[in-house]
């Protein structure tokens, strides 16, 4: 029984990771906190349901598709919002409103297009093999959320740590001003770390809904509430944080739901992360940055 419910844990853990992980790099570069992400996230599984619907695409074409389409979308509203205002040197909270307004904005366009009633994958989508390991059930479904979140999540890692941009980057994330005096195009990778989170956002809408089976305008809010739960938890902006945070925020749903009660799933979890940021306030790899008078 545990054995199954980490399994399942693992799945839904490995999702919240990857959204985070977009959440986190927009905060960790741009050091905006963009709230338009969980609607970019329900944007992605209707753009995947729309592929497979109208376009016959096969589910993996698909989910690159929406990827690429999220992204777009992405990089779009950091030209048409968050450009501007950093152009004018507007206050940090302009940004996150602004992303509020885009949020509601695209949310609103959802469900006067596709209706507010849930909607589910043509029949045939969702791969339906199984294996059993002993008293252990693992679906193909499963192997595949885990597989393509965890190859996302490693190009990422790999891209920042070991790359000339990646080094750009964080370069970035430490003094925007002093990476534009060494020549590098801040603003275009400020469009470029937009494109790349909203990507993943988006992946991570796509998987959820193939999880679930069921797409709906509303699904990104619940999202959204949890990315921020898990990039305060892991440390604001820290790409390690946020895969430990997701992580850590799946297990402690799935084994709630099995142990206690699906009543208190969100009670314990949250809970549970609370506890943890009274003992480390600035999260698990977070840095706490002191005032000085």
């Amino acid at each position: 029984m545990l054995g199954q419910q980490l399994i399942n844990a693992l799945s839904l853990g490995s999702v919240y990771a990857l959204f985070a992980l977009g959440f986190t790099l927009v905060f960790g570069v741009l050091g905006v906190i963009n709230l338009s992400h969980g609607a970019i996230f329900m944007l992605g599984s209707y753009i995947a349901l729309l592929l497979i619907e109208k376009l016959a695409m096969p589910l993996y074409p698909a989910i690159l598709c929406a990827m690429l389409a999220t992204g777009c979308i992405g990089a779009l509203i950091d030209y048409l919002v968050l450009k501007p205002l950093r152009a004018r040197n507007a206050p940090h909270l302009a940004p996150m409103i602004a992303s509020i307004g885009v949020a509601i904005i695209l949310t609103n366009l959802a469900q006067g297009v596709f209706g507010a009633e849930n909607q589910r994958f043509p029949v045939g989508t969702i791969p339906e093999a199984s294996m059993n390991f002993g008293t252990l059930h693992v679906t193909a479904l499963q192997i595949g959320i885990v597989a393509i979140s965890f190859i996302l999540m490693l190009i990422l890692l790999l891209a920042m740590r070991r790359t000339q941009l990646g080094r750009a980057l964080r370069a970035i994330a430490e003094s925007p001003k002093a990476a534009y005096l060494l020549g590098i195009n801040v603003e275009g990778l400020f469009l470029l770390t937009s494109f790349a989170a909203a990507a993943l956002g988006g992946a991570a809408g796509v998987l959820v809904g193939l999880s679930f089976n069921a797409i709906s305008p509303f699904m990104g809010q619940p999202m959204l509430h949890k990315g921020i739960a898990v990039i305060i938890l892991g440390g604001m902006g820290d790409i390690r944080g946020a895969l430990i945070g997701g992580l850590f925020l799946g297990f402690a749903e799935v084994l709630t739901v099995a142990y206690i009660s699906s009543d208190f799933r969100d009670a314990v979890a949250f809970g549970l992360l609370f506890l943890i940021l009274l003992v480390r306030p600035a999260g698990l790899f977070g840095k706490v940055l002191e005032r000085k008078a």
